[in-house]
């Protein structure tokens, strides 16, 4: 699930007053253009400054992507997915999800990527919209796999916050055994 951050004042309602109007007139500026505009000086100076030729060292770093964070263990958020990418999952970091190898132990396999479209104001009509574009291609997929292998389902989808900002994809993936961790996928869906 995408998080955005959004900040209210107060206690977060809106304010339903309705402004009022003020009957004083408050200043205006008055403009008036000088009658004489002063002189430009007849000489310019011949000593520019110059910039030094070499930046000292330390002040860009060598390495500019070190100006960048960088996620670890291969995390990305879960909207950045794509179809066939093996990735486990953290309950501390929901929205999150670290790409893993299809034939090491994994937690989950996208089997889709789709868009929402249309106008969401709540996640609960979020997550209806989203189960339903991931609902038929989940069960068809669970039916093509070995007895025991998918023990459930991951939809994962943007929050109303997310979706406002244009996060649209859901990922519609088979797991092993989300949260408890005792049973993996070690290979690649079928």
């Amino acid at each position: 699930m995408a998080v955005a951050v959004v900040a209210f004042g107060g206690d977060g309602k809106q304010d339903k007053k309705s402004p009022t109007e003020s009957t004083r007139r408050s200043p205006s500026p008055s403009l008036s253009i000088p009658s004489e505009l002063p002189s430009l000086p007849s000489e310019v100076p011949s000593v520019v400054p110059t910039l030094p030729s070499e930046v000292p060292s330390g002040v860009v770093p060598s390495d500019l992507e070190s100006l960048f964070p960088t996620l670890a263990n291969d995390e990305v958020p879960y909207y950045m997915l794509k179809k066939g990418d093996c990735f486990d999952t953290f309950d501390s970091l929901p929205g999150q999800a670290a790409k893993r190898s299809c034939t090491k132990p994994h937690d989950a396999e996208v089997v889709k990527v789709a868009e929402l479209n249309g106008s969401y104001s709540t996640d609960s009509a979020l997550k209806k919209a989203a189960s339903a574009l991931c609902e038929s291609t989940l069960e068809r997929k669970a039916a093509r796999q070995p007895a025991g292998t998918v023990l459930g389902t991951l939809v994962q989808y943007p929050d109303s916050s997310g979706y406002k900002i244009g996060i649209d994809n859901v990922a519609c993936s088979l797991a092993a055994d989300i949260g408890k961790g005792t049973h993996k996928l070690t290979k690649p869906l079928k």
